[in-house]
């Protein structure tokens, strides 16, 4: 069975050649996203492995489904830049990574919430500077802090369990409540509720019609004055133009983003010799209470050993005619 693997960084191509050691899965790595312009890379290959900024369209799939290209294997959780009713049409089998490590991405969150509160990135480059003078550092206490989980899957549960040993009082909302928190006694409210109460506000839920740009215009009006709000989930949670215009208002005090809508044309490549022409993203920058990361969140050893293994495990599914629960559906 011969691959394509798209979106292939060094790191990448060192982890799953190190899990595919035992098959007979022949792999080869192209550094292009899959889209409309780099399909015609697919021909000759029995299958194709993306990633989550690959643009799977139905003129994508249409294509792959003509190189008789019957399996997608994607090396992250989320799937919405696939069209998976397309896929289904075209019998070509989707399989994802549902759980690679879930503490990652948590304690991501919870990383960009320190620094974005203690102000460590402007420390060091202060102390770096000789200047070690406090002025403009002042942060506050997390303990006692209410603290708003959006979305309590494996992420948001390690996240939960983090916040809790800072000694926040946790509140959560999902439409899909779990029983072990209920059972600690957290409570699960309306999202209005919880931008009412909020101190903080962590997104961990998927994109989907419903949660597109959860944090807009209106929300942003019923959350408290100074608000943190972190996303490490999915960019388009977030409407960034009125989360802009949030922290002018002084509505938004802090925001934490390690995904972003348009993510797609910057994220995962060496832009700094690159004049970006995303103004909205440029102007994100210049806030000094702003930070963004490169969608880094997911980034350990531990969870890119589990996202190729759990590939390959895919794909010899796939080789196999075999079924597993990874196997998306629409």
């Amino acid at each position: 069975m011969k691959i394509a693997v798209f979106s292939c960084k060094p790191y990448d191509k060192r982890t799953l050649n190190e899990a595919n050691k035992n098959s007979h899965i022949q792999l080869q790595f192209f550094e292009s996203r899959l889209s409309e312009e780099t399909v015609s890379l697919a021909k000759g290959f029995d299958a194709v492995s993306c990633f989550v900024n690959d643009q799977i369209n139905e003129n994508v799939l249409s294509t792959l489904a003509s190189y008789h290209i019957n399996c997608i294997a994607l090396r992250c959780a989320g799937y919405n830049n696939i069209d998976l009713d397309t896929a289904q049409k075209l019998d070509i089998k989707v399989y994802h990574v549902p759980d690679y490590s879930p503490t990652s991405v948590a304690e991501h969150a919870v990383a960009l919430i320190l620094s974005l509160n203690r102000k460590t990135h402007k420390a060091y480059q202060r102390v770096k500077e000789g200047n070690f003078a406090l002025e403009g550092l002042l942060g506050f206490n997390l303990a006692g802090k209410t603290v708003a989980c959006i979305g309590t899957g494996r992420i948001g549960l390690a996240f939960i369990k983090i916040m809790q040993g800072f000694g926040c009082h946790v509140i959560c909302h999902d439409p899909h409540p779990e029983q072990s928190l209920i059972k600690q006694g957290i409570q699960y409210l309306p999202l209005d509720t919880i931008y009412q109460e909020a101190d903080i506000i962590s997104l961990h839920c998927p994109l989907t019609s419903e949660t597109q740009h959860l944090i807009n215009h209106s929300s942003l009006a019923k959350m408290k004055d100074g608000v943190m709000i972190i996303n490490t989930s999915r960019g388009g949670l977030v409407n960034v133009q009125n989360a802009v215009d949030a922290l002018y208002q002084g509505k938004i005090g802090y925001l934490g983003l390690d995904v972003y809508e348009q993510e797609g044309a910057l994220f995962f490549e060496d832009m700094s010799e690159t004049i970006i022409q995303d103004s909205v993203f440029q102007l994100l920058l210049t806030f000094p209470n702003v930070m963004v990361t490169g969608h880094q969140g997911y980034f350990t050893d531990i969870a890119l050993s589990h996202i190729a293994q759990t590939t390959i495990e895919n794909l010899e599914s796939a080789l196999n005619g075999e079924t597993n629960n990874r196997q998306l559906r629409p």
